[in-house]
């Protein structure tokens, strides 16, 4: 199965390495991995997204847990939540020119934020499906010169729940 796991940690050196060495220790792949500073000083979110049985990803939670530069985790799998993955890339327009591939994007819900004679830069936020999709009709269309995918970003749906707070 599936998992989006965020974990808050101390912005530390080594501290992501730590926790992809919990993973690999355990032979499971990071299927996508994102970093980034929060709110809070010293404080970073990692977000990453892996598949394995329910129990076991529920066992490396728990190891995680007793990391020290750990300070909370959310696997968001088993609730609620909202995610979106960023796509970036450089195409050449197909033989209609850069009017329907202007046209494609759009009808798509994502934007043509450059265009010049080495490639158009385009950009999509979606769900996993919607990018897949979206990357697969504009490999149809176009020449793809480059792809750049975030992977999975997500944040868990609590009702009351304090902005920023992971348990």
């Amino acid at each position: 199965m599936r998992h989006i796991i965020g974990i808050r940690l101390q912005n530390e050196a080594g501290a992501l390495a730590r926790v992809a060495a919990m993973f690999s220790s355990r032979g499971f792949n990071i299927e996508s991995l994102s970093v980034a500073p929060t709110a809070e000083a010293g404080v970073s979110r990692l977000t990453l997204v892996t598949t394995g049985a329910d129990a076991v990803i529920q066992q490396i939670v728990s190891q995680l847990n007793k990391l020290v530069d750990v300070v909370a985790i959310d696997d968001m799998t088993g609730g609620e939540h909202v995610e979106r993955e960023l796509l970036l890339a450089r195409v050449l327009p197909g033989e209609g020119g850069a009017e329907p591939l202007r046209r494609y994007v759009q009808d798509c819900g994502g934007r043509v934020l450059e265009s010049e004679a080495g490639g158009t830069v385009v950009e999509l936020v979606g769900s996993e499906a919607a990018v897949s999709g979206f990357l697969a009709g504009l490999a149809a269309r176009t020449t793809l010169i480059d792809v750049a995918r975030s992977g999975a970003l997500g944040v868990a749906r609590r009702a009351g729940g304090k902005p920023g707070s992971v348990p």
